[in-house]
């Protein structure tokens, strides 16, 4: 008798934990479609993705073939294509209601990052005027879209991709400079506050007519207070990239025939003050004479700059230090840069790299405004 109760003992047991095993896995199916169509939904006001897949245990999130949708008047269709993202999240976090994700990877990615006019730098503006959306307090500590406000993320990584620069501050249409082969990557983002040290490190290669140059920009930023140390460097930069920050003159443009760049430049901000040392220097820089008598290089004239690269034997480079205050209305940091160059290189015989400088010196305080814009968010419009 023993026997046949033993059996239908274990039988019961069995049926039970077939029917646990059962409802975990309804639940984790029921769990992967909520979770499916809550990435669907958040995706919809921004852009579009050929499919998104959720892992059955929930440990990753997949979307294929993304697009993120311009604002108008954007020079590209898209702000940013990638062939795959992949979000890790913390499970754990999730159960307690927190918002932690460990790892965003883009991979296969074209980004398109504009300057305007004024100056600012806008990346990826329609994602982070939803986020704003999205922070904004519908009840206690939860933003508009039922999560909390605090958001953590460990770590965003891009790779094998290209940036598109335009920078309509120079010419209109807009100059465009292409990054390709780039990696990327901001760890340690904490939002709202965003008051921690977040790193960011970008590397690729510049191309240019005739000469791949290569780009390097890591530092660290405290997008509350806006303090930061950042460091570019430039390596073999073709000159006609950079066209239209080296050339100044009046009516047509001097002819610049062939030459590459480096530079060094590390700029730290500390209660808005900024101090920035750098070092330009310009290889075999060809300029073809110019017959008209006003035309200039860099305000030199080029006849003048002509005659001095012969000298130097195309070779020219320049120390310089750009110091102020960023809030003070006096201190522009364009024409600071420009002053202090234009100085050092009238010692050098009327030769000037200031554009060069000053574009590098833009693009790298513009890469730090604008992950501060895109990173801190919107204030909330005033309720009524």
């Amino acid at each position: 008798m023993a026997t046949p109760l033993r059996n239908r003992v274990v039988l019961i047991v069995a049926i039970v934990v077939a029917l646990l095993v059962l409802a975990a896995l309804g639940t984790l199916y029921a769990l992967q479609r909520e979770a499916k169509a809550y990435v669907e939904r958040a995706l919809a006001p921004v852009g579009t993705a050929g499919s998104v897949n959720v892992a059955f245990t929930l440990s990753s999130v997949e979307l294929t073939d993304v697009r993120l949708k311009p604002p108008p008047n954007w020079p590209t269709a898209d702000t940013l294509r990638a062939a795959r993202i992949t979000i890790t999240p913390d499970l754990r976090a999730l159960v307690s209601h927190r918002v932690h994700i460990r790892d965003i990877t883009v991979s296969d990615f074209t980004m398109t990052v504009l300057r305007r006019e004024s100056g600012s730098i806008l990346i990826l503006p329609n994602l982070r005027e939803e986020m704003a959306h999205s922070d904004t307090p519908t009840n206690g500590a939860q933003g508009g879209s039922g999560l909390p406000q605090q958001k953590i993320i460990d770590h965003i990584s891009f790779e094998n991709g290209t940036f598109d620069f335009y920078d309509r501050s120079v010419t209109n249409p807009p100059w465009r400079v292409t990054v390709n082969r780039a990696q990327a990557s901001v760890d340690n983002i904490q939002l709202p506050a965003l008051t921690e040290p977040t790193r960011v490190s970008i590397v690729g290669n510049v191309v240019g007519p005739e000469h791949t140059g290569r780009l390097t920009f890591d530092g660290w930023m405290q997008i509350a207070n806006k303090d930061s140390q950042l460091r570019t460097t430039l390596r073999g930069v073709d000159v006609r990239t950079i066209d239209p920050y080296l050339l100044k003159k009046a009516g047509a443009k001097a002819n610049v025939t062939g030459g590459t760049l480096d530079l060094d430049l590390t700029s730290t901000v500390r209660g808005y003050h900024l101090h920035a040392p750098g070092v330009v220097t310009l290889h075999n820089l060809q300029l073809s004479e110019s017959g008209d008598a006003v035309d200039t290089f860099l305000s030199i004239p080029t006849r003048a700059a002509v005659a001095a690269l012969k000298a130097h034997k195309g070779e020219i480079t320049l120390h310089f230090v750009l110091d102020g205050n960023l809030r003070d209305p006096k201190f522009k940091l364009n024409e600071n840069m420009m002053t202090e160059l234009r100085a050092g290189f009238a010692q050098a015989l009327g030769v000037s790299a200031q554009g060069v400088a000053k574009g590098a010196g833009q693009t790298a305080k513009g890469i730090a405004d604008a992950l501060r814009s895109l990173l801190q968010p919107v204030p909330a419009p005033a309720s009524k």
